[in-house]
């Protein structure tokens, strides 16, 4: 027989919300005069509000959802497991876990063969900052390589290691000052190149600069250096197809590790299965979280090859383990989740509907071109950045305001779609898009038209 209590009378959830509640981003003065939508259900590509009213998702959640809302099959396969084995540390083994990292070795191919689990993408970078630096004391006799090179523009979570490795200023001035060890260099954007240069004749100068701040540094000093294969929150910053070859070739020649962050990029979201696998390198780590469950349950992983992961064999009693825990990391029931999440994404073939719907998409964005205040348009798959201009011969950004407007005039026609907020300062006049991978061409032009819409009333 039930203890609880008889259920009181009903209270609205967005005043619980309101009173209770702590949001992220969220400036809560002002949600008195416009307050957030209650969100109650979801299915395909379709969010639902308290209204019943329905929009069309194009940023799968937070770049996330990629297999799409409502698939049963993960929950039945959450809900199997939490009966089976809802949790045990992972400090031993579980089914789920063991079968979900041969999964993953399998589908990054090559020497990435060992999986340590976490909880989110921040935590997924923090555990690969981790385990170079030790990887270096280890390997080297005790020499101490704890430098992290990144990128500007670059975003690689929200704990305070992550934003150190971060490059958005915009995101960091309130918490600093940050961890030391951690630099910069250019980022490949070419429609704002650091330089002044054009491609192809700039020779992939970013590209270049990564070895220069290696050296810069001494080698010696260096532990890895951390990208993702698209600099996607600060507007989607694809690269040329020679960038992460030269920045690997360097990091091979000094013995600095390479950590690719898949954390947006993974599991289909570019047209292939992970990002890096468009540039033919093999890096060192791999970081994922987000669609390794397309967000039904939180997880993250870190996988490495198997030259990192012998740096830390040794004898019982050595401290060459890896000096890092997770409460949840090697979560059964989140496993489980993933392992089902994985099956969809491959039995449906998403990376390739996502690279044929992403072209097809790309193409038809294309006609918003003739409007003033698109200055770039650009994208790899389902990830897509569309740059607003206040004057398109200068390419002076437009104001992150009136880029907003668009946004949110989108929203109230029923298309959610994204925007580079608080990436790095002057920033936030890119709109994202990356929509679930089941995306279907009727979609893409509803999208299209709904942002033509939006920007026609810029002209009012």
């Amino acid at each position: 027989m039930s203890t609880r209590e008889p259920a009181g009378p009903f209270v609205d959830p967005r005043e619980l919300d309101r009173q209770y509640v702590w949001h992220p981003m969220t400036q809560h003065s002002a949600l008195s005069q416009e307050p957030l939508v209650l969100m109650t259900s979801a299915e395909r590509h379709v969010v639902r509000d308290h209204t019943g009213r329905a929009y069309l998702d194009a940023m799968a959640g937070l770049w996330c959802v990629n297999a799409g809302y409502g698939r049963a099959e993960i929950a039945e396969a959450a809900y199997r497991q939490m009966i089976r084995l809802p949790y045990y540390p992972h400090t031993q083994a579980n089914a789920p876990a063991a079968e979900l990292a041969a999964r993953l070795a399998r589908l990054l191919g090559g020497r990435l063969r060992r999986t340590y689990f976490v909880s989110s993408g921040s935590e997924a970078n923090e555990a690969a900052f981790k385990i170079a630096r030790q990887y270096h004391l280890q390997r080297h006799g005790g020499q101490r390589r704890y430098k992290i090179v990144g990128r500007h523009h670059s975003y690689h979570g929200t704990t305070l290691a992550t934003l150190a490795a971060s490059g958005m200023a915009a995101r960091t001035e309130r918490f600093e000052p940050l961890p030391g060890g951690f630099l910069r260099v250019p980022a490949p954007y070419c429609y704002r190149c650091p330089f002044g240069l054009a491609y192809p004749k700039c020779g992939v100068a970013c590209a270049h600069q990564v070895e220069q701040a290696i050296l810069a540094e001494g080698p010696e000093t260096v532990a890895a250096v951390v990208l993702e294969p698209v600099q996607s929150a600060a507007g989607v910053l694809v690269p040329p197809k020679e960038y992460l070859p030269i920045v690997a070739e360097a990091c091979r020649r000094h013995g600095v590790l390479l950590i690719v962050d898949e954390v947006i990029t993974g599991f289909g979201r570019t047209g292939k299965m992970f990002g890096h696998h468009w540039y033919g390198v093999e890096p060192d780590l791999v970081t994922m979280a987000k669609a390794l469950t397309s967000a039904y349950v939180p997880m993250g992983a870190v996988t490495a090859t198997e030259e990192v992961f012998s740096a830390f064999l040794g004898e019982p009693g050595s401290g060459r383990e890896a000096v890092q825990i997770s409460t949840f990391g090697g979560h059964p029931v989140a496993s489980a989740a993933a392992l089902a999440n994985l099956d969809i994404l491959e039995r449906e073939d998403l990376a390739r509907n996502a690279l044929e719907v992403g072209a097809y998409l790309l193409e038809a964005l294309g006609r918003l071109r003739a409007h003033p205040a698109v200055g770039d348009i650009r994208g790899l798959g389902l990830l897509i950045g569309v740059e607003l201009v206040a004057d398109r011969e200068s390419r002076r950004p437009l104001d992150p305001a009136l880029a907003v407007q668009v946004a949110r005039d989108c929203f109230q026609a029923g298309v959610i779609v994204g925007r580079s907020a608080r990436t790095y300062v002057g920033g936030g006049h890119t709109l994202t898009i990356a929509p679930p991978l089941t995306w279907t061409r009727e979609e893409a032009d509803e999208l299209v038209a709904a942002l033509e819409r939006a920007l026609r009333r810029l002209d009012r």
